[in-house]
């Protein structure tokens, strides 16, 4: 059995670096990616411990990003024959469709100081992503993957059920990695949806789901004055963000911009 020295790379807390160590661990999150696309990207490989795992399967073709330098030579080094799939580079910045002409997988421990970053940008993928299978810290998993009515549905919760179906698969210990992190982790995997485009318009739609949770605790008659045109009218208006599913706001978003078409 294979065991990663953690001494190697100095894990780096401005980048939110928490190695996994655990190989049981590494093998249970590489088998929750399914077979669904050929391609898969890894984001912060780190010192390669997923990475192996994906390489040794044999049955993707496998690229990986990673921010530092250091892990990117070690990568390098471990793994000479994919020397050029092991990536210098920041993946907030990374033109995606420059690189796949077709759908990929995305996996990787996610930087905690970023993780929400990352999904935003996943968001704006969505056509190309197809699978997201990652490692979050548990709390950000919770908000993820809960449903309306619950406290914790925020932002992401809405934007990424729109186009994914999401599962929490299993949590982690933060005994597992090094250094351990303050709190425990999870692991979740995002599917592409149905939903191959919204029955609204797009940027409507992200932006009265971000003034409505921007203020959270009005209803959207007040969180959305800026954006309603004068004159509209809708039962929903007297109800939180929290309170309206996916579909939900994608009718509100409908109604109020043919409001707006008659105006």
């Amino acid at each position: 059995m294979y065991f990663c020295p953690m001494s190697i790379v100095k894990a780096k807390k401005s980048l939110g670096q928490h190695f996994l160590k655990d190989q049981n661990i590494a093998r249970k999150i590489i088998d929750s990616l399914l077979p669904v696309t050929a391609e898969v990207l890894e984001i912060g490989p780190g010192m390669g411990v997923l990475t192996r795992h994906l390489l040794e399967q044999g049955i993707f073709a496998v690229k990986a990003i990673d921010i530092d330098q250091e892990s990117i030579a070690y990568l390098h080094n471990e793994f000479p024959s994919y020397h050029d799939r092991i990536i210098f580079g920041d993946f907030l910045k990374t033109d995606l469709s420059a690189w796949y002409s077709a759908p990929l997988s995305v996996i990787g421990n996610l930087p905690y100081n970023i993780s929400s970053q990352i999904f935003f940008r996943i968001i704006e993928n969505h056509q190309l992503v197809r699978q997201v299978v990652c490692m979050i810290q548990k709390e950000v998993a919770e908000r993820i993957t809960a449903t309306h009515g619950n406290k914790t549905y925020g932002i992401l919760s809405v934007f990424l059920q729109t186009f994914y179906n999401i599962e929490y698969l299993f949590t982690v210990s933060e005994k597992v990695f090094d250094p351990p992190p303050k709190v425990k982790s999870a692991v979740i995997r995002l599917t592409r949806n149905a939903r191959e485009h919204l029955e609204c318009d797009e940027n409507l739609f992200f932006r009265i789901v971000k003034a409505g949770f921007n203020q959270r605790r009005k209803t959207l008659r007040n969180s959305l004055r800026q954006i309603l045109p004068p004159g509209f009218t809708s039962d929903e208006l007297s109800l939180r963000p929290e309170q309206l599913s996916v579909e939900d706001f994608i009718r509100l978003t409908s109604e109020i911009g043919a409001f707006q078409q008659k105006i």
